[in-house]
């Protein structure tokens, strides 16, 4: 069982977005005692550090501490004039919202940075050769965030920074992303998308755009790259209810075989474990059981293609609990546990997994279709 080698940094848990309905700031004209707290809160990461403290995998874990991000790093992946405006918000101080569910408030610039730059440490860790697995264990998340502006509770896109900087460094000529949040990895998507360099692969709830006035992105497998870029984006649209046999046929016939084509020297997952069966945030169904076959699946192809590098990037994850449990099954599949370690809390349900099959096997026709 491989060690794993996990970012992080205290600093991070000083953005925290405002209560409202879910992930807005509706107060529901006062009709309500109480309000949600956003999603994308300090909470779950704190849950996910705790059980990687004191779970059954802790022997495993090294831990380092993060750092910020430079200004001259982001702008490896994002322009210039967005990070001015991310810099303007926070000396102004007070609430800016970037885009729906999207709010930068004091101490949200110094997370961003702070996970921006334990990413990036990540990444360099594994390329130095002083590990072959490293998780950034990060917020706020990333890959939703484009070049030029916020998205999706994302203002710095972790995992793009990632890849950029691998590819700079001259060691490192093709970079794969798997992206396995519930949510469509539209950001990372963007910055890559006329690249033959970078193959990002997608696999999302079924969702389409959550606000077509700001994002233009629905996730199909149509939206497959532009230029030289075309057939390096495959987006994975899965129907609600997937589950965890559905993701491993949805691994095993649409993701393999496109790692297989083009052989990453570098596996980079940005990991959410909002697709699990009790996010608020997603309807996909996966359990413990689930995240370790994925893991152990990326594991089989990092070794295959990358001599066993990657890097994982905390994306979402939103049930505070079961995230944390969801995670510590993800690290064992990745980290070549043979034996579950850690026993499922809550899930257990028949699965129903025709339907799921059947839309993999329609994706895969179409996929194949645009080459």
């Amino acid at each position: 069982m491989a060690a794993i080698h996990v970012f992080w940094h205290d600093g991070m848990l000083k953005h925290e977005p405002l209560r409202g309905i879910f992930d807005s700031l509706s107060c529901a004209g006062g009709l309500l005692a109480v309000l949600d707290q956003h999603p994308e809160n300090a909470t779950r990461v704190l849950n996910i550090k705790s059980i990687l403290e004191k779970g059954p995998i802790s022997p495993r874990i090294v831990w380092h501490q993060g750092r910020m991000a430079t200004i001259q790093e982001l702008h490896l992946f994002h322009d210039p004039d967005y990070i001015q405006k991310l810099i303007d918000a926070d000396k102004a101080g007070g609430t800016t919202i970037f885009a729906p569910g999207t709010c930068f408030n004091p101490g949200s610039w110094e997370a961003a940075l702070l996970a921006a730059g334990s990413t990036l440490d990540a990444v360099k860790h594994v390329l130095e050769g002083k590990s072959k697995l490293a998780y950034a264990l990060v917020r706020p998340p990333g890959h939703h965030a484009q070049p030029s502006r916020a998205d999706g509770y994302c203002f710095l896109n972790n995992a793009g920074l990632a890849v950029q900087f691998a590819l700079s460094s001259s060691s490192v000529k093709r970079v794969a992303v798997l992206d396995i949040d519930v949510h469509y990895g539209n950001g990372t998507a963007a910055g890559f998308y006329s690249r033959d360099d970078v193959l990002t692969i997608s696999l999302h709830m079924d969702h389409g755009p959550w606000d077509e006035s700001h994002s233009a992105e629905f996730g199909q497998p149509e939206e497959a790259g532009t230029g030289k870029g075309v057939g390096y984006n495959v987006n994975i649209p899965l129907p609600n209810g997937t589950g965890d046999r559905g993701y491993q046929h949805a691994m095993e016939k649409l993701v393999v075989p496109r790692l297989e084509s083009f052989e990453p020297e570098l596996i980079v997952v940005t990991m959410g474990q909002d697709s699990s069966a009790f996010d608020p945030n997603g309807r996909q169904c996966l359990t413990m059981k689930g995240y370790r076959v994925l893991g152990r699946m990326i594991r089989e192809q990092a070794e295959k293609h990358s001599s066993g590098r990657m890097v994982l990037v905390q994306e979402g994850g939103y049930q505070p609990c079961y995230t944390a449990f969801c995670v510590h099954a993800t690290l064992e599949g990745v980290a070549g546990v043979d034996e579950a370690l850690l026993d499922d809390p809550i899930a257990y349900y028949p699965e129903d997994e025709t339907y799921a099959i059947l839309k993999v096997a329609e994706l895969e026709k179409r996929l194949h279709q645009l080459g």
